[in-house]
């Protein structure tokens, strides 16, 4: 049997008088215990392009998730990881009217291992990490990979 677990998060947005001809669209989202986000839209739909926004948190969320259960499986199989990196992309696609929805993301991780007769599995794991992910089990698009492996000798 599985388990649950709640999380919350308070957003704030106020009108700015100094703003009277637009609505801003930034705000903040508080997490009890952590730093304060400050976002808003991204930059194509007239946010503050400064700022982080829900786009580029979704992605971050499935890179930063992926990576988490990777680093997992990698340790249940006696993989030694020196090093992971990604430079992951997601595609959304706006229609004539105004919505839209990602139709993809995908993941380029780097990683950096001791053992390179354990390349083969490190890559394969991947698709597993796919699998376990909290938030790409969540998502209704595709999350590609196109990883990588490479040794790196420990001193």
């Amino acid at each position: 049997m599985g388990f649950k677990h709640v999380f919350k998060a308070k957003l704030d947005w106020f009108f700015s008088k100094n703003e009277a001809a637009k609505y801003t669209k930034s705000h903040t989202i508080t997490i009890d215990g952590k730093s304060v986000l400050n976002v808003s839209a991204a930059k194509a739909f007239k946010g503050d392009p400064a700022l982080h926004n829900p786009e580029d948190l979704l992605l971050s969320s499935v890179v930063s998730c992926h990576m988490m259960s990777y680093l997992y499986l990698c340790k249940q199989n006696d993989i030694e990881v020196v090093s992971y990196t990604d430079e992951a992309e997601a595609t959304l696609e706006v229609s004539a009217d105004g919505s839209g929805r990602f139709i993809a993301i995908t993941l380029n991780p780097k990683v950096r291992i001791t053992n390179k007769e354990k390349i083969v599995e490190a890559l394969s794991l991947h698709k597993k990490a796919n699998q376990l992910c909290f938030i790409a089990n969540s998502c209704n698009f595709p999350i590609l990979h196109c990883p990588t492996c490479e040794i790196e000798a420990l001193d």
